[in-house]
């Protein structure tokens, strides 16, 4: 397959060309032989990596925690229309075995592949967290941080685990931490209460990402600059839903000049709704009501999102001065670098794999190609 006439998306630039696809790689950029196979024409278009989403519950009506492949399918489905390529299955505070099943279709989709965006691994966002920042979690199901209580959620499937959502201030959590990030896995602290004190001991420990900045997390103030001011004082990296509703734009913008593009990873936090109409759903077992393109439990906290990876990159991009190649980063590369996969994924790069989104300046998808094969096309 031949792409011809892109505005190629690189790390650091924008550049016209034509990009050699074969055997699911991308063989040249810029081939000079002829080439007589498969042509797309993307005059206008641009040409970006496969957007990585490094946490995500669900999609399509399909949830992680519904442990089954057909979810897991279904969700990756959904999401690559969008021009997700890759991502995380995200499970929630729920018992144990429910856990442990979905790690279970996690590995399975996994080693087996999906008819959509590919799976990389899971993200385990809870139990270990603090039921003071409970957020739309269940706090019936909370665990202590504990390495017997990590491998009783994972059981034999440790190897699937990409990362990890803990409270650092939480008994035990200090220890998990160094024992995880030993293993590197990358432990993100979240859904916590910690003071800076407690958040910068934890980064000591191993910590190295943070879940959706801002949401669920100690605030910043001008005398306890809480878990953001621990991020922001530091080299970690982190996460924003930037649907506009969990963040504001002035918000976001202040957090992505702090952190610089090269730190921040473009999020969903997509529950099953996504993509499906405004209505009555559910996350980890507990209801949630969709209305106005937010995601709220009856209490009215916040649950989860329903935004896709195109539309984060089209909110930044349209609420930022960044230039496209800058905004594409931190849907594509620094996604593969969290779950260390930069040598194969999130750049257009010669031996890469070929897994590619074409979209229009207003970011809206128009092919979307996995492993080399076209799979989406508007």
């Amino acid at each position: 397959m031949l792409i011809k006439n892109c505005n190629i998306i690189f790390l650091n630039s924008t550049e016209k060309g034509n990009v050699l696809i074969e055997n699911g790689k991308i063989k040249a950029i810029n081939p000079t032989e002829n080439y007589s196979g498969e042509i797309i024409d993307g005059e206008g278009l641009y040409l970006s990596p496969g957007f990585i989403d490094v946490h995500i519950h669900g999609a399509g009506g399909y949830d992680t925690m519904d442990g089954t492949f057909e979810a897991i399918n279904e969700i990756s489905k959904t999401i690559v229309k969008h021009g997700t390529t890759s991502f995380t299955p995200t499970t929630m505070t729920v018992a144990a075995s429910d856990i442990r099943q979905s790690m279970s279709v996690i590995a399975k989709a996994k080693n087996e592949g999906t008819d959509g965006a590919n799976v990389l691994g899971a993200h385990l966002e809870g139990p270990f967290i603090s039921p003071k920042a409970i957020g739309a979690q269940n706090p019936n199901f909370l665990m202590a941080p504990s390495i017997e209580n990590f491998n009783e959620i994972v059981g034999e499937f440790e190897d699937y685990v990409v990362s990890i959502t803990l409270a650092p201030e939480v008994d035990g959590a200090k220890e998990l931490t160094k024992y995880l990030s030993e293993k590197g896995i990358v432990v993100s602290m979240g859904h916590t209460k910690a003071t800076y004190e407690e958040a910068k001991q934890a980064i000591k420990c191993g910590a190295c990402h943070s879940t959706h900045l801002f949401n669920a997390m100690t605030p910043f103030a001008h005398r306890e600059a809480g878990v953001v001011g621990a991020i922001f004082d530091s080299e970690i990296t982190t996460e924003t839903i930037s649907d506009g509703i969990h963040i504001s734009y002035p918000s976001l913008r202040v957090a992505y000049k702090q952190k610089t593009t090269d730190k921040v990873l473009l999020i969903t936090d997509a529950m099953m709704a996504c993509g499906m109409p405004d209505g009555d759903y559910s996350l980890g077992g507990q209801d949630v009501v969709v209305a106005n393109g937010a995601a709220r439990l009856r209490t009215g906290s916040l649950a989860g999102s329903v935004l896709t990876l195109d539309k984060a990159i089209r909110n930044v991009y349209k609420n930022s001065d960044y230039h496209i190649h800058e905004v594409v980063k931190m849907a594509t590369y620094n996604g593969a670098r969290h779950c260390k996969i930069e040598d194969k994924k999130g750049l257009i790069k010669e031996g890469y794999d070929a897994d590619l989104v074409l979209f229009d300046e207003d970011i809206n998808v128009k092919y979307v190609i996995v492993n080399g094969k076209l799979v989406h096309k508007a």
